[in-house]
């Protein structure tokens, strides 16, 4: 079981739109993660139709499933658009290719990953295509714990379950800790 931290900046968000990030591999461009993952939000932001309301902390964390790669750093943000579910994606897979992702198999170390984690109380399951809310996110603490850094009373629209009662359910063998801020 994991216990939550008493101090909170979350705030309320039925309709929030979340993006969780990561990535642990260092770009040429921008060098290590926190870096390049930090110029991503700022290029998401770049053309105006996407606002980057809230940012998680950054939090380093082991792969999931355990392997020898190295560590990620991973966050959440909350963000602000008009844009569809479907073209929201679509900008962020375009993002991704920009700064260098390139997808090969699954679970591969990577220089940056951004999922739509959710669209307000949207459900989309597509086959294939997008799957909001996003269908593993209630299995990892690298996306549990930073998203309740942002909407501490979100409730996933699909399980009904508080982000509090999923982050106490979560396995202790998901090692997590908060980055420190720079």
């Amino acid at each position: 079981m994991r216990k939550l931290s008493p101090t909170n900046t979350g705030t309320n968000a039925d309709d929030a739109i979340l993006i969780a990030f990561g990535a642990n591999l260092p770009t040429e461009e921008y060098g290590a993660p926190a870096q390049t993952l930090k110029a991503a939000l700022r290029r998401l932001a770049e053309n105006g139709d996407i606002s980057i309301d809230l940012v998680s902390s950054f939090y380093e964390t082991a792969p999931v499933p355990i392997s020898d790669q190295p560590w990620y750093v991973n966050g959440v943000a909350r963000i602000s658009t008009e844009l569809s579910a479907h073209d929201l994606l679509e900008r962020l897979h375009e993002v991704e290719s920009e700064f260098g992702r390139v997808r090969r198999e699954r679970n591969a170390a990577r220089v940056i990953d951004l999922d739509l984690i959710a669209y307000g109380r949207e459900l989309l399951r597509e086959e294939g295509g997008i799957q909001v809310p996003h269908p593993r996110m209630a299995e990892r603490a690298f996306v549990l714990l930073p998203l309740h850094d942002v909407v501490d009373d979100w409730v996933h629209p699909v399980l009904g379950r508080s982000i509090k009662d999923l982050i106490s359910d979560l396995p202790d063998d998901q090692q997590i800790r908060k980055q420190a801020e720079s």
